[in-house]
């Protein structure tokens, strides 16, 4: 490591320690807007993020102009604020502060996919607050299992993974989780996985996604059809009018199953991408944008970055 980049490092360290030690003062309502100011502060001081994000939009929306996109952008970055206020405050939020903070619609599709004994995969997306979508799930409903790549810095990392614990939750290491998450689908356990992602080509196969082709990882299908798991679509979007977030849950995608493994593989990702997408189309602002989605390209294609 450089002492540039040991400086840098500690430099985030310390401002993400002030950050969460000044959102931890505040009540809840008063927090939001210094919350949302943080992260459109981080926005600012972030180079390349804006760029990335307005390229995505582009590729997305195509017949969305400059000034549109530039307005989901900045909300999206005030998104990302409350994300942080969430993991300040996840190790003292309690079972009765969740209605200030989000209310549950549908959970029905939910608890009828836990009945049929066979565990549950929660499909979400890094849409609204997918933090605490998993930390109020554990709180109201019962801890659940949530896949999770390691942060590379270890401080922040260890901050993270208390709050994603905080309410009884086991993080499940994205490099070895096939066998934890199928142990857990037997138990009649559910499974949060952030489906949303670039994906390499080893790993993936590629499915429409915003009308162009992206990389999305082909091992949720298979869990899904190995284990013979509802998938139960679930988003935390946040409500303006009402200061809160709804987590929103969808009735179980219906897994194809023909017999031809490989196509059921690529038709179940495209299903499964298919309902981010409309969740995203929903509420744009809150996605987040910043992920280079569509940077692994199918063989012969020139890169979009």
């Amino acid at each position: 490591m450089t002492i540039r980049s040991s400086i840098k490092r500690s430099a985030l360290r310390m401002a993400f320690h002030a950050a969460l030690a000044a959102l931890r003062k505040l009540p809840y309502a008063p927090a939001l807007t210094p919350a949302e100011w943080l992260g459109a502060a981080a926005g600012a001081l972030a180079p390349k993020w804006p760029a990335v994000a307005d390229r995505n939009l582009t590729i997305a929306f195509p017949e969305m102009d400059r000034q549109a996109r530039t307005r989901i952008r900045r909300a999206m970055f005030r998104s990302l604020g409350r994300i942080l206020l969430t993991i300040a405050r996840a190790e003292t939020l309690k079972r009765e502060d969740l209605p200030r903070w989000i209310v549950f619609k549908d959970l029905h599709h939910f608890t009828n996919a836990q009945k049929r004994g066979k565990g549950v995969l929660f499909l979400t997306a890094h849409l609204g607050n997918w933090e605490l979508s998993a930390l109020a799930h554990g709180l109201a409903v019962g801890p659940i299992h949530v896949m999770a790549r390691p942060i590379a810095d270890p401080v922040i990392e260890r901050i993270v993974a208390n709050s994603r614990t905080a309410s009884g939750n086991k993080i499940v290491p994205k490099a070895s989780s096939a066998r934890a998450v199928l142990q857990a689908l037997r138990n009649n356990e559910a499974v949060g996985i952030l489906i949303d992602q670039n994906t390499a080509a080893a790993e993936a196969v590629f499915v429409d996604f915003f009308g162009k082709p992206a990389a999305a990882n082909k091992g949720f299908a298979q869990l899904a059809m190995r284990s013979g798991a509802a998938v139960v679509p679930g988003f935390a979007c946040w409500n303006s009018l009402e200061s809160r977030y709804v987590l929103q849950y969808y009735p179980a995608v219906e897994m194809a199953a023909t017999g031809d493994d490989e196509a059921d593989v690529v038709e179940n990702t495209r299903r499964c991408q298919a309902v981010v997408e409309a969740a995203v189309r929903k509420h744009p602002e809150q996605w987040l944008w910043i992920h280079r989605r569509w940077k692994t390209r199918p063989p012969g294609e020139k890169p979009v970055y």
